[in-house]
């Protein structure tokens, strides 16, 4: 891990509310490094159109500055890590998006970023056939080599990382079942919150899970961030955007789904489709994906 001194500079940039990543982008071209945004003058930033007198107050306030320290410390305690957009690590295939994240936190193994992965979402009131299903496709694909992206969230999230992680029947579906086999996938988790804390709170042993497989969570959140209903879209951009393409498992007439969807159409990202039951609610959206054009996948071979 690079010392996180040296990357102290990065932690303050995503430190910084109301900067978005199309901001800092701007300030990037103009200031080439973090630092020297850091050192910027609140005159020479007033002459940069479009970062707005809000912004520029948080760029050049104080108490911003000095709570950098804290989150070292933290992040030392705990294992966590900063990519930013011109480390090594940080996923390739994200930085073609429009507006990818400028920093990623990680907690994990940082080294499967860069490999070939396929993102897996859908509703959080999962039915049986849903369990199954996700499971099924997590737990092959996995052992094909692609790493599972979804966002552990309760429901096909959930089943997505855990059929990743190890496909064994006994392992469900009772998550501290699992262990380090040597047969285990690999699988990336992206949140909505600071990594400080786990978000649904009954999926903490399944973070530590992901983790002791050699799977990594991520955020585009600093520490201290809540899980605001507002930072899930911007999360799923991320989850389509690392991975070649997504697979939905159930998703409802009116799904957070769907805009993860949206986000992978924009993106060019191949959309698979489980069919679901015709008279459950939790098929609308998908069947009706079908519909659309989505492919239709009854099996993992189908998706290679």
């Amino acid at each position: 891990m690079k010392k996180l001194v040296e990357k102290r500079y990065w932690i303050w940039l995503s430190l910084i509310p109301n900067l978005g990543s199309k901001k800092i982008q701007k300030l990037l071209e103009r200031y080439k490094t973090p630092e020297a945004i850091y050192h910027a003058r609140r005159k020479e930033l007033e002459k940069i159109k479009g970062i707005g007198e809000k912004a520029i107050a948080q760029i050049v306030d104080e108490s911003i500055k000095n709570s950098v320290e804290k989150h070292i410390e933290y992040m030392l305690k705990n294992n966590i890590d900063i990519i930013s957009i011109i480390d090594e690590q940080y996923p390739p295939i994200l930085k073609e998006i429009y507006d990818p994240p400028i920093s990623l936190y990680s907690k994990g193994n940082k080294k499967i970023l860069n490999e070939k992965s396929i993102g897996i979402v859908g509703c959080r009131e999962v039915s049986e056939y849903g369990k199954k299903a996700t499971k099924y496709f997590a737990y092959h694909l996995a052992k094909q080599g692609k790493n599972i992206v979804s966002g552990l969230a309760k429901g096909v999230d959930s089943y997505a990382h855990i059929g990743a992680i190890c496909g064994q029947e006994e392992c469900y579906p009772h998550v501290d079942n699992i262990k380090n086999c040597g047969n285990c996938g690999k699988t990336i988790a992206v949140v909505g919150n600071g990594l400080d804390r786990v978000y649904p709170k009954e999926n903490e042993e399944l973070e530590r899970k992901i983790i002791e497989t050699g799977g990594v969570i991520l955020s585009e959140y600093p520490l201290g961030t809540k899980p605001e209903k507002m930072n899930f879209p911007a999360r799923n951009r991320i989850i389509s955007g690392m991975s070649q393409g997504i697979l939905v498992v159930e998703a409802k007439e009116k799904s957070g789904t769907l805009i993860t969807v949206d986000f992978a159409l924009e993106q060019g990202r191949d959309i698979f489709v489980v069919p679901g039951n015709i008279n459950s609610i939790n098929s609308v959206g998908t069947n009706r994906l079908i519909q659309q054009g989505a492919k239709l996948v009854t099996n993992y071979h189908e998706i290679f």
